[in-house]
């Protein structure tokens, strides 16, 4: 018996030993990925199932769809992809649930974890506070919008994409607009009763434009 036992524990400890080097690599090793080369359809697809998810609440399917998003976007090795997706589902659960600007910014601190992530693996470099602060700012002219003047919302997207990618607003202003002209289908038809699927058909041509339109601008030479 104690053999057995022994032998139990020997497999445990080594089955142990090459997990913590698999992560070990994963989250540690040099991997460098061009940030503006992604497959702009399959994002588009993507977004708009992690909308459905994000708006009815479902924690687990949203975080299986940011993982799936994360590899197809950045090319992202396994337990990385799940960290950032830790970091990215946690932040915008704490923002959903704030009422104030105060609680919105609570999700500042892990939206910078996710953002170093990012800029750790991307070669093209940018400034993580810069562009994590932009990223939360959009989230808020969205909440608040009823605060804010019609076109603020795509000029709050564009600015949060030129911090991240490093290049002039204007190329995305485009971009800003078909994102935002989508989540204003959402929330009117939610506020007036429930988004249909012929609804969320519009906002997946929309977000498929948008995404189109932010690949071309980061390509563009």
């Amino acid at each position: 018996m104690k053999k057995v036992l022994s032998k139990i524990a020997l497999i445990l400890l080594v089955i142990g030993v090459l997990l913590g080097a698999w992560i070990a690599f994963d989250l540690y090793s040099p991997h460098k990925v061009d940030i503006r080369e992604f497959d702009a359809d399959e994002i588009a697809r993507l977004d708009t199932a992690m909308w459905r998810s994000y708006y009815s609440r479902q924690r687990v399917q949203l975080f299986s769809e940011l993982t799936k998003t994360l590899q197809t976007q950045y090319k992202l090795r396994f337990w990385r992809r799940y960290l950032m997706a830790f970091y990215a589902v946690k932040s915008a659960f704490v923002f959903k649930d704030g009422k104030s600007r105060t609680d919105y910014e609570k999700a500042l601190p892990d939206l910078e974890k996710f953002y170093t992530e990012i800029r750790d693996i991307s070669t093209t470099e940018f400034d993580v506070k810069n562009a994590s602060k932009l990223e939360l700012e959009w989230w808020i002219v969205h909440r608040q919008r009823e605060q804010y003047k019609d076109g603020d919302l795509a000029n709050a997207l564009a600015d949060a994409a030129s911090a991240l990618y490093n290049v002039p607003k204007e190329k995305f202003l485009e971009y800003g607009k078909y994102r935002a002209d989508a989540m204003k289908i959402r929330d009117e038809k939610a506020e007036a009763g429930g988004v249909s699927e012929e609804d969320w058909q519009k906002i997946d041509e929309l977000l498929h434009k948008s995404w189109r339109s932010l690949h071309t601008a980061v390509n563009m030479k």
